[in-house]
């Protein structure tokens, strides 16, 4: 199984899906902030529904980091 996160690719030994906490596991090597946004196949996914939320074979992620301006 195949998935992306933030446009790189990160190949899975199997073929069943995973939950997007699972997935942002996989993204998050290090402590992270804890503000960000999760958006599946363009999507916006709530932070209450990442284990709910399955991940599947071709899906993409997108991690949004807010930013600041002015």
């Amino acid at each position: 199984m195949n998935i992306h996160i933030n446009g790189q690719a990160y190949p899975l030994a199997h073929e069943n899906p995973i939950s997007v906490s699972a997935a942002l596991a996989l993204y998050f090597t290090e402590p992270q902030q804890s503000t960000f946004a999760v958006a599946l196949n363009s999507d916006f996914v709530g932070k209450a529904d990442y284990e709910q939320t399955m991940v599947k074979n071709g899906d993409s992620l997108d991690v949004l980091q807010p930013i600041q301006g002015g």
